[in-house]
């Protein structure tokens, strides 16, 4: 884009013009010529000038031709093109339903379900902050179809920070008990996205399902990936596919296996009306599948995605987990919270048949052409962890390639995994290291580098521990507790060593105020962070990657042309 300047007259114009003026004057002054020599001159002049303008015309046209054709030359100013600013957006986060058990073995895709058991309880947990002297945005979690389950403030809410708090305030929902899908709304508040999120937690102590499972409720995406599905025998993989939004959704499933892509009919074009939720049995577009991972890619309405994925070894249950989209395919993929138990033990219970899935692992999924030779790193409390093997491994194209993660000693990781191609990847969690024993799993997504305003709920009960790590530099993460009053306590912070992973123990209470959250922010070197959740005497286990923090008004920028 560019400016010019231009009065209606050319240069050239301007001096002929004058050339004609001077002309005129001078025959006029001189006054000596006849009648006849004036009359044959003006015809003379007549011709010449019909012959010039012919030949100016002419040579006007080749003048355009080539104008065309090739960039002339220009002194005009050139102006960057102008950021125009995006209105903020609200938050629509997206719960799953609590865990059910499939209703026999089902011929198609479309699974039923037969009720949970006895023991089993499903609860959301949420938090809305303000920034500073502000107010909270209109918010509130309600069922998918609209009702709503429990108002978080009025929009917009008026009211102001409690005595003794940082001028910041939390609107909380504190377990949120639910029996089907629901959605954390939240409204942009003077242009501005909210700060806020939500995660439904599943716990069981009997049934085929018993276990925990865990996931932060999930913004709605065109693209997802998920890694960590299975549909061999004993193992059962139902995905779940919501649309919130008010358009039709028209989503095509990717599924990538141990051998390479599958193509697999009625994986595609799979029609999500709005405010409704498809299921689909895994095992129905690609059975026996060790393991699996699924791209969703969705025309029209975004859509959430989560994979209801279990285990069950004879009679006895190998556990529950909801799988989580991770980050996009990119070169390097980072999960955290990895808690790896004891190499020994480790290594004889999956060399029992039927238990080569109840140890921790990586599984790397290449969905371009070539295959990508990968780079695996483990960083724990007291540094980086040398995997057996060396932790170079070559991932076929195509497929997915799984690398385990046992043989290092006991505790808490991040694991590091970059590569020459994009990749896409997901770490597994095991708990329990008897056989007899009813044993429990999760998967780790890989996650976005943590930045500020995170907003990290907790699910009420259990063990609940932040765990944050750093790769190349040393990383500084600022936390602060939310607790059930709306109040955010003392904020502390932890300096992680770079190549490092470091555990946080979240308290219970503070000033006899359940402790609900946290708002977490990062500086320093790249750091990642996700919440273990464990329960004491039992194999109970979930992950949960920290969801990205609010964003400011986006400026995108806008070039005219055509």
């Amino acid at each position: 884009m560019h400016e010019e300047v231009n009065d209606g007259e050319t240069p050239a114009k301007r001096g002929s013009g004058r050339a004609a003026r001077a002309a005129t004057a001078s025959a006029s002054r001189s006054g000596n010529t006849s009648g006849g020599a004036t009359r044959i001159a003006g015809r003379r002049g007549i011709v010449a000038g019909v012959i010039s303008g012919v030949v100016i015309l002419a040579a006007g046209g080749g003048v355009v031709a080539a104008t065309t054709l090739a960039p002339q030359p220009s002194a005009a100013r050139p102006l960057d093109a102008a950021a125009a600013a995006v209105p903020a957006g609200s938050v629509q986060d997206v719960c799953p339903a609590p865990a059910r058990l499939l209703e026999g073995t089902p011929v198609g895709t479309d699974p039923q379900f037969s009720p949970e058991s006895a023991t089993a309880k499903s609860a959301v947990s949420a938090a809305v902050v303000t920034s500073a002297g502000g107010s909270l945005p209109g918010s509130a979690l309600s069922a998918l179809k609209g009702s709503e389950l429990q108002r978080i403030a009025k929009a917009p809410a008026s009211a102001t920070a409690p005595a003794g708090s940082s001028g910041v305030l939390a609107g909380v929902v504190e377990g949120q008990a639910v029996d089907n899908v629901s959605v954390l709304s939240a409204d942009a508040l003077a242009n501005r996205q909210p700060a806020a999120a939500a995660v439904m937690a599943y716990t069981a102590t009997d049934g085929d399902l018993q276990g925990s499972a865990a996931a932060a409720c999930q913004t709605p995406s065109n693209d997802l990936w998920l890694g960590g599905a299975n549909t061999a025998v004993g193992r059962s993989s139902v995905i779940h596919l919501t649309n919130a939004s008010t358009t039709p959704a028209t989503v095509n499933l990717e599924l990538y296996g141990k051998a390479g892509q599958i193509k697999a009919s009625g994986s595609r074009g799979l029609l999500v009306a709005p405010k409704s939720t498809r299921s689909i049995v895994l095992a129905g577009l690609a059975p026996g599948e060790e393991r699996l991972s699924v791209h969703v890619r969705s025309s029209g309405g975004p859509v959430s995605a989560f994979i209801q994925q279990s285990v069950l070894r004879g009679l006895t249950s190998g556990g529950v987990d909801f799988i989580s989209p991770g980050i996009s395919a990119a070169p390097s993929q980072v999960m955290t919270g990895i808690d790896i138990q004891d190499a020994g033990d480790v290594k004889s219970l999956t060399g029992e048949s039927g238990f080569e899935d109840a140890g921790p692992s990586l599984q790397i999924t290449v969905p371009g052409p070539s295959d990508a030779v990968v780079e695996v790193k483990l960083f724990g409390r007291a540094g980086q962890q040398a995997l057996p093997g060396g932790g170079v491994v070559t991932a076929k194209a195509g497929a997915v390639t799984e690398v385990p993660l046992a043989g290092v000693p006991a505790g808490k990781y991040t694991v590091s995994v970059t590569s020459d191609v994009s990749i896409v990847a997901a770490a597994r969690v095991s708990r329990g290291l008897k056989a007899s024993q009813s044993l429990d799993f999760s998967w780790s997504p890989a996650s976005a580098q943590l930045g500020s305003q995170h907003v990290v709920p907790l699910p009420q009960g259990g063990e609940r521990q932040l765990v944050f790590g750093a790769l190349e530099d040393r990383a500084t993460i600022s936390y602060t507790p939310i607790t059930a009053d709306g109040k955010l306590r003392t904020s502390a912070t932890a300096d992680i060593a770079a190549g490092t992973t470091t555990t946080l123990r979240a308290a219970d209470e503070i000033g006899n105020s359940a402790v609900v959250g946290y708002l977490v922010s990062a500086s320093g070197g790249a750091a990642y962070g996700a919440v273990l959740l464990e329960r004491d005497g039992r194999n109970d286990v979930s992950t949960v990657a920290i969801a990205p923090g609010a964003e400011g008004q986006e400026k995108v920028p806008v070039t005219l042309g055509y």
